[in-house]
């Protein structure tokens, strides 16, 4: 079981790039899936997640109303569309999935047993 996270990259503030995360060797479908982050010298933190139908989104206060979760089971793959970026968005982007079938996903990150290799997002001020 592989997730493979891709679309990170150099950007300046305010604008926008979006992140992919493709699993391969078994479907998602039935799971909740989500992003964090780590940042230079910080903690890796909560980024969004979305519940395994895909209807619930959730954000952490930081990049609401500027980042979009989303996930496409056909696909099996992930996405986040982020917007109005800022120098603190600056940091490696994971995507997990939960090991879990029909959940809503949480914002720790001890239910997601699956995590992607995280991509490099950089905001430049």
């Amino acid at each position: 079981v592989q997730l493979q996270a891709s679309g990170g990259g150099l950007v300046q503030a305010g604008g926008s790039l979006r992140l992919s995360c493709a699993a391969s060797g078994r479907t998602f479908r039935r799971n909740s899936m989500g992003w964090f982050r780590q940042a230079p010298g910080k903690d890796r933190g909560f980024v969004a997640r979305i519940d395994w139908s895909g209807s619930r989104t959730y954000y952490a206060a930081s990049v609401k109303g500027r980042f979009t979760i989303s996930k496409d089971n056909e696909k099996n793959t992930l996405y986040l569309q982020m917007n109005s970026l800022e120098p603190e968005d600056t940091a490696v982007y994971y995507c997990v999935a939960d090991r879990d079938d029909y959940t809503m996903g949480s914002s720790s990150e001890v239910p997601y047993e699956y995590w992607g290799q995280g991509t490099q997002v950089t905001v430049s001020s």
